[in-house]
């Protein structure tokens, strides 16, 4: 008789709240947008000359196609960067205006595949090369365009390379076709670092981990060392026993990046964000360091490593 009565009362609370159930559709404005930038400036083993592309927000629930990516670019913008010694303006120039080799050296910069861009991919650059990012400087962005002024600062760090990289047999049954890459850093003390990698192999281009960047402050001053897992595309089905993991004879190049706070909260929220999905995961606004608009103005340090996969 109690479990009737238990059932009764529990059938009657889920009636309650179906009957309090509403649907939520969220406001949605098509027609609003954000100017969002997206721009570095290198220093390193390769320093290289700012860049900046500018694109239009899209609103959240909306499917994106080639021509809708087309439209998004920003044109006629008058962008400068300043060092406090040097002021340059950037040049816009757009992929179906460049020659086959051109083309070929600009998928390079941009991580693009030249055979199959599929639209007309648009940024502004340094033609001169007149500026190039040096560690222990400050760069300032602004961004004129459509009556609007957008301004940043990011300042390259002192490159802290790795002390050794080192390849062994992954954990658990042995495996003659695949090792684990360790490395070790010799972290400078009572100073906060943010660090960042990208791996290369073969011919592929330079993939960031869904997890590449860090601090140090579970490691500050100390000699680290510290798995580094190899980068794969986006869209790669995960397998757990391969994954990260570098297989023999490939030829690997490891970009070993120095970031300063505001573009390591940027990677760190993005990444965050992007590997916390679903309809249960907590919400995360990603972090932008522009004043007016969105994005990121980010300067970095770097040293590339390049070595064949082998004990």
């Amino acid at each position: 008789m109690w479990r009737l009565i238990q059932t009764a009362i529990s059938l009657a609370t889920l009636i309650a709240c179906a009957a309090c159930e509403e649907t939520f559709i969220p406001e949605t404005d098509t027609s609003a947008s954000e100017i969002v930038v997206e721009g570095y400036i290198e220093a390193g083993d390769r320093p290289a000359p700012p860049y900046v592309i500018l694109t239009r927000s899209f609103p959240f629930f909306r499917e994106i196609n080639a021509d809708q990516l087309d439209a998004s670019f920003v044109h006629d913008a008058v962008i400068k960067v300043s060092s406090g010694e040097q002021s340059i303006e950037l040049t816009e120039i757009c992929y179906d205006e460049l020659d086959a080799t051109q083309k070929e050296l600009a998928a390079q910069l941009f991580g693009l595949d030249p055979d199959s861009v599929g639209f007309n991919f648009c940024a502004y650059v340094d033609l001169s090369f007149s500026m190039q990012g040096e560690e222990g400087k400050t760069y300032q962005l602004s961004v004129d365009v459509e009556g609007k002024t957008l301004t940043a600062s990011t300042h390259i760090p002192i490159h802290v390379p790795l002390e050794s990289l080192h390849f062994f047999p992954p954990p658990g049954e042995p495996n003659d076709t695949l090792l684990q890459l360790r490395c070790v850093v010799n972290d400078p003390p009572g100073e906060a670092n943010y660090y960042r990698y990208l791996t290369k192999t073969n011919d592929e281009p330079f993939l960031a981990s869904f997890t590449s960047v860090t601090d140090d402050r579970l490691f500050d001053g100390q000699n680290f060392e510290f798995p580094l897992a190899k980068a794969e595309p986006p869209g790669t089905e995960i397998d757990p026993l391969t994954f990260g993991l570098y297989t023999r004879g490939d030829t690997l190049n490891l970009k070993w990046v120095m970031l300063d706070k505001a573009h390591f909260d940027f990677w760190n929220t993005l990444e965050f964000n992007a590997a916390n999905q679903g309809p249960f995961s907590s919400y995360t606004r990603v972090a932008h360091n522009i004043e007016g608009g969105l994005g990121i103005w980010g300067g970095l340090s770097a040293t590339y490593y390049e070595m064949v996969v082998t004990e």
